[in-house]
């Protein structure tokens, strides 16, 4: 039987938690940065966490 591969794009993106929760980056981070806000940028610098209807979504694409 083959081994399941982890998603190469997914492996790169999302983080798990001790606690078992999926940390993630958040978007519009990368250009065009000069229209947007500093509190805006500031705040999608921090991570966020996927939620809950995503959640297995991820985790399939992650093998846990």
């Amino acid at each position: 039987m083959p081994k399941v591969k982890t998603n190469s794009g997914a492996k790169k993106r999302f983080k798990l938690t001790g606690s078992g929760k999926i940390k993630r980056k958040h978007a519009f981070k990368s250009h065009i940065l000069t229209k947007k806000s500093t509190k805006r940028k500031r705040n999608l610098t921090k991570t966020g966490l996927v939620h809950d209807a995503d959640k297995t979504l991820v985790k399939e694409l992650l093998n846990i």
